[in-house]
């Protein structure tokens, strides 16, 4: 691991940051592009390893699909083998193959397509051996866990002879990301329905089309916080606009409240700072990858608050309930577990001269501690691990002066 510093920056000035484009998407259509007959023409692709591991996998089509540790392209390729009766090994790094993936086996199992796993039950490696004949065509499966499984069933069920329905059950997570599978088939050509807790797609073909991937707002996020957290600064991030289909853009209403002003303008979004009004309460469970950047900008602007919708990020790279409780304590704020699943966030009321954060493989550790750099000098233990989602933000990170 590669270490690096950031030195103590709290003004910046005005800076145009452009942005990377969005992993989510870029999976999606990807998966989709695969599904469809005939050639789409698609532009502004990730540069995210996850994305750039997809188009390799796909591509070369090895009997071995190593994801590395692309939790995303481990649900979307194993759903996408099974179902278009491919026979493939799925495997990846030792923390890929810890994260379960048993609630989306049985999902295809159900459906009909012949999974066995090479190890442990419920986890990777597995192999998938071909798909004789659906059946079955409406499957429960759970809207708790993680939207990822949903996301992999819906864009392989146009092509399944019967289509499917599935009836999602108990709380439904990160629902936007579902609603953004559900979009992004529809402008191939998919028609679906979508009410309460059930969704139905029945057999029909994608069709060929033009489609540019929108900028990362899940990138943007580390950028709002910074401002935020900073005595002054003006950036625009570029590529970003109004009504996106990925939930992440909610991080536009949660920093409102944080002192960050956003406004659309031609070609990106304008960020400044304005009062802190201030964020008593959150519920992230349609945004949980907003979490981690949130309780930083919370606790370094002395908010305290409380969080709901978390349980999903003890799934995650790493445990990110229990990394952030440790990290935070290294500033001396503090992520409370309460009852209910409800944690409180307690702000930081003594910054240390300097902090070494430790990003756990997890590119998310590392990006939403980076404003603490407004505060004090601090150092990550592992500046390659944003190669995962955003290869080029140490970049960025010089272009607003921090290097």
């Amino acid at each position: 691991m590669k270490p690096i510093t950031l030195p103590v920056k709290s003004s910046f000035g005005e800076v145009t940051i452009p942005l990377p484009s969005s992993k989510s998407e870029s999976n999606r259509v990807l998966i989709i592009d695969a599904l469809t007959p005939g050639k789409n023409h698609i532009t502004n692709l990730a540069e995210a390893r996850d994305t750039q591991t997809m188009i390799r996998l796909l591509k070369e089509d090895p009997e071995t699909f190593d994801v590395l540790d692309a939790g995303t392209t481990m649900r979307f390729l194993t759903a996408f083998a099974a179902l278009t009766g491919r026979k493939k090994t799925l495997t990846g790094t030792p923390r890929m193959c810890e994260r379960p993936i048993g609630i989306l086996v049985d999902a295809l199992r159900e459906i009909g397509a012949d999974i066995s796993y090479k190890g442990q039950e419920g986890f990777p490696p597995m192999e998938t051996k071909g798909f004789n004949k659906q059946l079955a065509n409406h499957i429960k499966i759970r809207g708790d866990v993680s939207s990822q499984y949903i996301s992999a069933l819906l864009m392989n069920a146009p092509l399944l002879p019967q289509g499917l329905t599935l009836e999602l059950t108990g709380k439904i997570g990160s629902r936007t990301y579902i609603e953004m599978t559900l979009e992004l088939m529809r402008q191939f050509g998919i028609e679906y329905s979508f009410e309460g807790n059930i969704i139905k797609v029945p057999h029909q073909t994608y069709k060929n089309t033009s489609f540019a991937v929108e900028s990362d707002w899940s990138g943007a996020s580390y950028w709002f916080s910074l401002v935020a957290c900073a005595d002054k600064g003006e950036f625009f991030l570029e590529g970003l606009k109004p009504n996106s289909l990925q939930g992440d853009s909610k991080i536009v209403d949660i920093m409102d409240k944080l002192g960050v002003q956003s406004e659309f303008k031609d070609g990106g979004i304008l960020l400044t700072k304005k009062p802190v009004s201030g964020l008593p309460k959150f519920d992230f469970t349609h945004c949980p990858d907003l979490a981690q950047t949130v309780a930083v900008t919370c606790a370094l602007t002395g908010q305290k608050s409380e969080f709901t919708g978390l349980e999903s990020l003890r799934i995650k790279e790493t445990d990110r309930i229990y990394a952030l409780q440790q990290e935070l304590a290294k500033f001396n704020a503090q992520l409370v577990e309460g009852e209910n699943e409800i944690f409180t966030l307690i702000p930081s009321n003594e910054i240390p001269e300097e902090v070494n954060i430790h990003t756990y493989d997890d590119h998310r550790m590392a990006m939403a501690f980076m404003p603490l750099a407004t505060k004090t000098k601090v150092t990550f233990d592992d500046q390659e691990v944003v190669n995962k989602s955003y290869p080029s933000f140490w970049k960025h990170c010089a272009l607003v002066g921090l290097s």
